[in-house]
């Protein structure tokens, strides 16, 4: 689904089926491997964790738990804890009339600034609150050297600064995809 524009009126509060699909479509989404395989490589080439090792054999590990990373913090933060406090999760990008600079700290504020059901704004309680569930779940599959406390502080951390970074994709995407629309015909279709 993608993002709706924020100058348009915000589309109704999600029900609860809603905020599942959201989760679901969100998880299951190809962006979700690739931001695994991103993630995974990244945490290979600076040998951070989770800690499964230097050689290249721990990359599908790796990737393993940062899929499931992805996948816990979409259910805790998109599904359970948005339902349960009343948050509507669902990106709305600010678009092209604003500003670069304005609408690269709107996409990044997101993640811990969200709708309310209710209407207005409020703490993202969501997506800070799952994204700690996440972190500590975590435990039950990284490796022994990689569940201390520090490391889970670490791992939530960057999963909160990683889902505002996140929001830079559906805000700036369908203006680079118009971009080659219009430059690059032959490549579009």
């Amino acid at each position: 689904m993608p993002a709706q524009d924020a100058s348009q009126t915000p589309p109704p509060p999600p029900s609860v089926e809603e905020k599942w699909d959201h989760f679901t479509r969100e998880t299951f989404a190809y962006f979700t491997l690739g931001a695994g395989a991103f993630d995974a490589a990244v945490s290979q080439a600076t040998r951070s964790a989770p800690l499964y090792g230097r050689h290249w054999n721990a990359y599908p590990k790796r990737f393993g738990a940062s899929v499931t990373d992805i996948a816990t913090q979409n259910f805790f933060g998109d599904f359970l804890l948005a339902s349960a406090f009343h948050e509507d999760t669902r990106y709305l990008r600010r678009g092209p009339p604003h500003k670069l600079w304005p609408r690269i700290g709107y996409a990044i504020s997101r993640s811990v600034v969200v709708r309310k059901d209710s209407g207005g704004e409020t703490f993202n309680f969501a997506n800070v609150a799952g994204t700690a569930m996440s972190a500590a779940l975590s435990n039950a599959y990284y490796p022994p050297v990689s569940r201390t406390a520090r490391e889970a502080a670490t791992n939530w951390g960057t999963s909160v600064a990683g889902s505002g970074l996140a929001n830079l994709m559906p805000e700036f995407w369908p203006d680079f995809r118009s971009f080659v629309k219009r430059h690059l015909p032959r490549l579009h279709r």
